[in-house]
């Protein structure tokens, strides 16, 4: 019975030698982040500003500008309106009452269904999310991606050792700076979806890191005199069918979920398909070069981390 195989056993491509030009396009990548972040900024959404979510469905193809003159004249401050969608679906943005009470967001909800009348349909979802509350979905948000980046450092340094961690964190940073800059560019919603994508991210990047640096450990106790950039592009091209098969299924998961899932999932859809090439790429061409640059130890055992040693001791 022949196996489907994408990418032949024997593939011997000199990833190690165009480092230089992967490391400078990714220093330029994450620059660019940075600066974009600053002065582009992320478009967030309600979870993170605050303010009222409605989503409507109404007779017919949506009058956009006459729903904005509209529901512009009620003096509720900053509304944007916009298609969500289909031509007759309508997403309205309210920015949040100066008030953090619940019956002062329910009278802005009323005073918009009495104004849209009986030009809507349909009343798909209403969310309301106060300031305080929007304030520490942030808080929470950053937090998560922090705590979730240093238990990767933790599990990777006690896994393997200090240069593989520092290598895994590198790999990891550029993930997550290169997807919040594609979310800059673009302005797509940033919300707490977005937050869960950028979480997934990480761990399908990690996992695919692993991988690699697991042949990468082998390798350095069978090959003890390789020079270290021939074994690195050895153990990348050993695994790359793996990283290859992985990938390509996960996206055609995605692929599928991006054109049948509908809008509401689409932006949290494309940033998962996005990291999952950016994860891809930094597994090979990140994580490796920064072992090429700090070097890893060379004893024999492949590991220094606590893992290694302890086993180290069992055996003594």
């Amino acid at each position: 019975m022949r196996h489907l195989k994408l990418i032949p056993d024997d593939t011997k491509i000199p990833f190690v030698k165009w480092r230089n030009i992967a490391v400078s396009l990714s220093v330029i990548v994450v620059i660019a982040s940075v600066v974009l972040l600053f002065t582009r900024g992320l478009n967030f959404g309600i979870d993170f500003t605050g303010g009222i979510l409605i989503e409507i469905s109404t007779d017919g193809p949506a009058n956009i500008s006459e729903l904005r003159t509209d529901l512009g004249g009620l003096g509720l401050g900053e509304i944007q309106i916009q298609e969500f969608g289909q031509a007759d679906d309508v997403l309205i943005r309210v920015q949040a009452p100066d008030s953090d009470d619940e019956a002062a967001s329910q009278q802005v909800v009323n005073m918009i269904r009495a104004e849209l009348g009986d030009r809507v349909v349909e009343y798909r979802r209403v969310e309301v999310v106060g300031p305080q509350v929007s304030g520490e979905l942030v808080q929470d948000g950053i937090l998560a991606v922090v705590i979730a980046v240093i238990l990767m450092l933790i599990y990777i340094w006690f896994r393997f050792e200090w240069q593989f961690a520092l290598g895994s964190i590198v790999s990891l940073i550029h993930d997550v700076m290169a997807t919040i800059g594609i979310f800059c560019i673009l302005q797509l919603e940033f919300n707490l979806a977005s937050i869960a994508a950028l979480l997934t991210i990480v761990g399908y990047s990690m996992n695919d890191t692993v991988i690699v640096y697991d042949r990468i450990r082998e390798n350095l106790r069978k090959y003890k005199k390789m020079d270290l950039g021939d074994l690195l592009d050895l153990s990348i091209n050993q695994t790359l069918s793996r990283t290859v098969m992985t990938s390509g299924t996960t996206l055609l998961a995605l692929a599928a979920l991006f054109t049948f899932g509908g809008a509401v999932l689409r932006d949290f859809t494309f940033a998962m398909i996005f990291g999952i090439f950016v994860g891809t790429y930094s597994s090979i061409f990140v994580g490796s070069p920064v072992l090429l640059a700090i070097g890893v130890n060379r004893d024999g055992s492949g590991s220094a981390g606590p893992a290694a040693k302890e086993s180290a001791a069992g055996k003594a």
